[in-house]
């Protein structure tokens, strides 16, 4: 992802102090930079990084104009007036994505100040991708153990419904009686028989919705966001929570402005990786469209992607983050050159021992390897690793699965039993 293309932009005008005049131009954001360019000169009047900034107010110029402040660190005032669509939205954002950055300052630093090499970045992914197979095989094991659990139960059912049984059995068969069973009215008998059925098959049914309910109610992800119902003008705090069946868009006091079912949400519309739009088509009415905006973004789209993988649609402005490189322009010239530096030297067939002296200190950074032995080792490590954590939790789903069929059947015979003794108790009262 870049860090050179804007987020989001801004019309509007920058107070240049040191002329004591306002120069009209375009605020935009990065993912770690604020810059302000000029429309005339097209050059950047301001250009100062998030992690540098001390606070961001909405004042008042001359008591008249209202403005957005935000201060450096070293004391720089940066003045910013005559937003578009108001000073209110570009405050949410700006204070939303600067709040965010404070919350995870290492991430910034170390995507500002030094650029980390390729085994590191790679080792950072393997790590995440550990952590949540982790959390998945610790869910598994809960779940595991919830099964175990009513295995246990149904056993201790079934084994009351034998003692059951033989009570009932010496009941309506009592030694003073020589004919076998009572004699009872067999339409008594039907009605209750029906009647025992129908409370059963009752009670299954509440009991799967209320299983699917609580199931369907499960969040997967939440993350903070600045929200707007359309249109760019009012952007306002909220956060986005991703569901096992819906969306639901809340504000800051966690009221719920709108829930997308699963099966209604008609397309999500990635801009960049921090942007996306929600929407939901009706006909002969307005659509239902919301758009969010967070630093947590990323976060939620893995999850987005798994459940709405056929409704998800990349923009161009998407492409664009994707297809510019993570460094900064000079280091991307720096990058081309040598590459082509790379394939000169690979064109003059320079041999694989080389005397000691004999190469220039660019030609041995030209030749050294992006990832180190010591970071290629511990990812095969990591790697091990997960290679067993996933079998594991194959193994795992696999005795789950025998223990839901052995659930299932085990629930049908109680359940039969049940119905067969309620009938035979009636019968006896």
């Amino acid at each position: 992802m870049s860090r050179d293309v804007p987020i989001h932009s801004w019309p509007g005008s920058y107070y240049i102090n040191s002329e004591k005049r306002w120069e009209n131009g375009t605020l935009s954001l990065t993912r770690t930079m604020v810059r302000f360019i000029s429309n005339q000169s097209k050059e950047s009047l301001a250009s100062f990084r998030l992690s540098r900034i001390i606070e961001i107010k909405m004042e008042s110029s001359s008591f008249i104009f209202s403005t957005l402040t935000v201060l450096e660190e070293g004391n720089m005032k940066h003045w910013f007036g005559s937003l578009k669509p108001n000073r209110v939205v570009v405050y949410n954002v700006l204070e939303h994505f600067w709040r965010e950055r404070l919350l995870s300052p290492g991430s910034e630093a170390r995507g500002a100040e030094s650029q980390p090499s390729k085994g590191r970045e790679l080792i950072t992914l393997v790590a995440g991708a550990q952590r949540r197979l982790e959390d998945t095989g610790r869910v598994l094991s809960h779940q595991g153990e919830q099964f175990d659990d009513m295995m246990q139960g149904l056993e201790k059912i079934d084994s009351d419904l034998g003692v059951a049984d033989k009570l009932l059995s010496e009941l309506e068969s009592p030694a003073w009686w020589p004919f076998g069973k009572l004699p009872w009215k067999t339409q008594q008998e039907a009605k209750a028989e029906d009647a025992a059925r129908a409370a059963a098959s009752a009670a299954a049914s509440a009991a799967a919705s209320a299983s699917r309910g609580s199931g369907r109610s499960k969040v997967i992800s939440s993350i903070p966001a600045v929200v707007s119902k359309g249109g760019d003008s009012d952007l306002k705090p909220g956060c986005l929570l991703v569901l096992v069946s819906s969306l639901e868009v809340r504000d800051t006091n966690c009221q719920l402005l709108h829930r997308f079912e699963r099966n209604e949400i008609d397309e999500i519309r990635v801009q960049s990786p921090y942007e996306i739009t929600v929407r939901q088509r009706f006909i002969g009415k307005p659509d239902i469209c919301y758009r969010l905006l967070s630093a947590k973004m990323p976060e939620a789209m893995s999850v987005l992607e798994m459940q709405y993988k056929k409704k998800v649609e990349f923009t161009t402005e998407y492409t664009a983050f994707k297809a510019t490189p993570v460094s900064s322009p000079c280091d991307s010239e720096g990058t081309t050159w040598n590459e082509g530096l790379l394939q000169t030297c690979q064109e003059t067939e320079l041999p694989l021992e080389v005397p000691a002296g004999e190469l220039s200190q660019l030609q041995v950074h030209v030749l050294q390897p992006s990832v180190s032995q010591a970071e290629a080792q511990e990812l095969k490590q990591m790697l091990m690793q997960l290679k067993n954590l996933a079998l594991e939790a194959e193994t795992e789903l696999e005795r789950q699965d025998e223990v839901l069929d052995v659930l299932t059947s085990s629930t049908d015979r109680a359940t039969m039993h049940i119905e067969k003794h309620t009938c035979r108790m009636k019968r006896l009262l």
